[in-house]
């Protein structure tokens, strides 16, 4: 009797688990990755301190919808968010993502719920990033989304990125992440930075969007300064060097993320508005979704600050060399003109492009110098290319830029 039950449980055993492997919710097979595809970083921004008074209350209560311009496409998106510089837990009462129509206006019938281990809220730990499950969303390569975000609670000072060039939206009280056309309560903020008054609408928390993209897709990290993240250029236009150089790579046919990892004020030794570049590079550049190739181009910020070419040299040396070891292309840029710097910072950028072009530290270079320079005076940007400060290029600077830049090395 003791067998013949044993047996008869275990057939009442195994009927029950080939119940449960019919019954198993479909969900479960979409969390496998199609093998011939991965996930690509499509845009992306650096995160900041916030250190700015005026906005460290926070956004309590208020909906974020953030606009962020794409390099690739996809039909599957998620979305990072990033509570890196805070002090305490910020939840996220509910999050889209939508294609942009205009101002604050998404289109209709594109709008997607984001949601977070099934669930739409989720708490974001101090230094904590998170990801958003995947959806399916189609989305266009160079094209502008909308991701809104509702805060039921304190934020206190957010994690940001303070000069995106980039129109972002701010609401009333209220969650409108649902909102066609979100109401509006600011769109920037204005701080005095080296005696002048800077106004700027910030990305908080939003930190990247990813697609998910054919197995020989990766995504290219431009990491550098102001003049990475867009100094010179207008507002909304996407005319960022990293930008033209996405339109340059989709034109081609090559299936390359870029993402801009420039800060402005950004320097390899020391910190200010934001990690100096050496602490940062890990997160920014090496452990960037997709990354095969990095394109650097920091150290004027230094050298106008009184540090010589030869830790200038070693800070990028040991960049390049962090980059090689994670199995990374990494590319150097020369430092562009400083046509208002004195003769000793002249010198010094002058000795790191010789290093930069000469060393072998990169797997290439790529002269960003040569293509901007004068050739009547090289210690100055063109006047073709000035956008009137003798440091940052203007729009077709940035252009200028990218066609200085040889697309084959990103087959390699």
């Amino acid at each position: 009797m003791h067998f013949r039950h044993c047996h008869a449980l275990a057939r009442r055993l195994a009927f029950l688990l080939m119940t449960l492997a019919a019954c198993s919710p479909t969900w479960s097979q979409d969390t496998d990755p199609d093998p011939a595809e991965h996930w690509v970083g499509t845009w992306s921004t650096a995160m900041q301190y916030p250190v700015f008074p005026p906005i460290r209350k926070g956004f309590p209560g208020q909906t974020m919808r953030q606009i962020a311009f794409t390099s690739i496409g996809g039909n599957r998106v998620r979305v990072r968010f990033s509570n890196i510089y805070a002090s305490d837990p910020v939840t996220i009462g509910e999050a889209r993502i939508a294609l942009q129509s205009s101002g604050p206006a998404v289109q209709p019938g594109t709008d997607r719920v984001l949601t977070f281990d099934g669930k739409r809220s989720i708490t974001m730990a101090p230094g904590a990033l998170v990801v958003s499950d995947p959806v399916d969303f189609e989305v266009p390569a160079r094209t502008s989304v909308a991701v809104s975000a509702y805060f039921p609670g304190a934020t206190g000072a957010p994690t940001l990125h303070f000069r995106a060039r980039q129109t972002n939206y701010i609401s009333p009280p209220g969650n409108f992440t649902a909102a066609a056309s979100m109401p509006v309560d600011s769109t920037e903020f204005c701080v005095l930075q080296g005696g002048r008054r800077v106004c700027s609408s910030p990305w908080y928390f939003l930190d990247g969007i990813e697609v998910q993209a054919p197995a020989d897709a990766s995504s290219i990290v431009a990491f550098g300064d102001s003049i990475t993240s867009g100094a010179g250029t207008p507002v909304n236009a996407n005319r960022r060097w990293p930008d033209q150089l996405a339109r340059r790579l989709v034109n081609q046919g090559l299936v390359r993320g870029v993402l801009n990892q420039g800060i402005d004020g950004n320097k390899l030794w020391s910190s200010w508005l934001s990690e100096n570049a050496q602490s940062r590079f890990g997160r920014d550049a090496l452990d960037a979704t997709g990354v095969r190739y990095v394109i650097i181009l920091i150290g004027i910020n230094d050298l106008r600050a009184g540090v010589p070419a030869t830790r200038v040299i070693s800070g990028l040396q040991q960049l390049a060399a962090r980059a090689k070891a994670r199995g990374l292309r990494v590319y150097g840029g020369t430092l562009l003109p400083n046509g208002k710097a004195p003769e000793s910072v002249q010198a010094e950028r002058e000795a790191v492009n010789r290093w930069i072009r000469t060393s072998g530290a990169f797997h290439a270079v790529i002269d960003f110098d040569a293509a901007l320079r004068d050739p009547a005076e090289p210690r100055r940007l063109r006047a073709l290319y000035d956008s009137g400060d003798s440091l940052h290029p203007n729009g077709a600077g940035h252009e200028a830029m990218v066609g200085a830049i040889d697309l084959s090395l990103f087959r390699r």
